[in-house]
């Protein structure tokens, strides 16, 4: 599939795979300054690019494994939404949750973006729901 992509800033990186089967493209930072996250700031880090995502289609902002694991970036919505009819410059909301200031410079892979079908949903009000094996089971229901 072809997603179509404007850069806003000449520096700007266009999202990419690393591998042959990944699912997410790393997006990059394209900021002016480092920007310091000390511990639990945050700060929405702009990428430079704005994107036209097909009807019926979302993207999906993950945080890095890496940056989670070794220095504590996480995304402050846990996982990110763009949708379809959004336009504007792709921000990536982080979080350093780590004790060590974390510093962002211009080009540095700082998340990673799934594109993801979805269908938009219509409620039914109902008086009953279907029986299930769980029922209403809820927290820890099934057990450690």
């Amino acid at each position: 599939m072809q997603l179509r992509i404007k850069k806003l800033r000449a520096d700007a990186v266009v999202p990419s795979y690393q591998t042959d089967h990944s699912a997410g493209m790393d997006v990059c930072a394209a900021i002016d300054a480092p920007i310091t996250l000390g511990h639990l700031e945050r700060a929405i880090v702009p990428c430079g690019f704005a994107m036209s995502i097909p009807e019926g289609y979302e993207v999906q902002v993950r945080a890095r494994s890496g940056l989670a694991a070794k220095q504590g970036i996480g995304l402050v919505n846990g996982v990110g939404t763009i949708d379809a009819d959004y336009r504007g410059e792709v921000g990536i909301i982080l979080i350093n949750y780590g004790k060590d200031d974390f510093v962002i410079h211009s080009g540095d892979r700082i998340a990673q973006i799934v594109l993801a079908k979805y269908e938009r949903a219509v409620w039914q009000e109902v008086d009953e729901l279907d029986d299930t094996t769980r029922g209403t089971g809820g927290f820890g229901s099934t057990g450690v």
